[in-house]
């Protein structure tokens, strides 16, 4: 229950961002939000990360729609038990079904945060959300999973008499 609560809580911040930048800025109109260092810059995204698949939003939406419900599969089925798991899973469920309501209800994705002193593309929460749940997933599978597993797959001691006591009855 808590992990759909935190889904939630990640699809109502990104569209309370979103709603607020539509209705505050107009299409590509940005406004400082730390100056020099990032502004909101309200732009219409059709792609995905980077623009890829631009045009291609039923592309797009097909595929977020499959990827979240695998994700929401493995939550519910509690494929990867460990709480790093479970929550860096909510996180990228709650960021691309954020995304996913965009596409489907607009056809292309509100993006707003853009870097003022580099060059890189206009993203949004949901874009934070999936990028960071990714990064703890990816770190807790390639740094914890297998000596998870390891640990729970340990037989215990075997005995000769079936006992259960190395030495068999006292």
């Amino acid at each position: 229950m808590l992990y759909l609560l935190a889904v939630a809580l990640c699809i109502g911040a990104d569209q309370a961002v979103k709603y607020y930048v539509v209705s505050h800025l107009e299409l590509y109109e940005s406004a400082p939000l730390l100056p020099g260092v990032v502004e909101l810059f309200h732009i219409q995204n059709t792609g995905g990360g980077f623009s890829i698949l631009a045009g291609h939003t039923w592309v797009l939406t097909v595929l977020t729609a499959a990827l979240m419900a695998g994700i929401a599969w493995m939550l519910v089925k509690k494929y990867f038990p460990h709480p790093l798991a479970m929550w860096t899973l909510t996180v990228i469920l709650g960021g691309g079904l954020g995304n996913l309501i965009d596409r489907v209800r607009l056809g292309y994705v509100v993006d707003m945060f853009h870097f003022q002193f580099i060059n890189y593309p206009v993203f949004n929460v949901a874009d934070i959300l999936v990028v960071c749940g990714t990064i703890g997933f990816a770190a807790y599978y390639l740094l914890l999973h297998d000596k998870l597993n390891v640990q729970k797959e340990t037989p215990p001691e075997e005995t000769d008499d079936g006992t259960g006591t190395p030495d068999g009855p006292r």
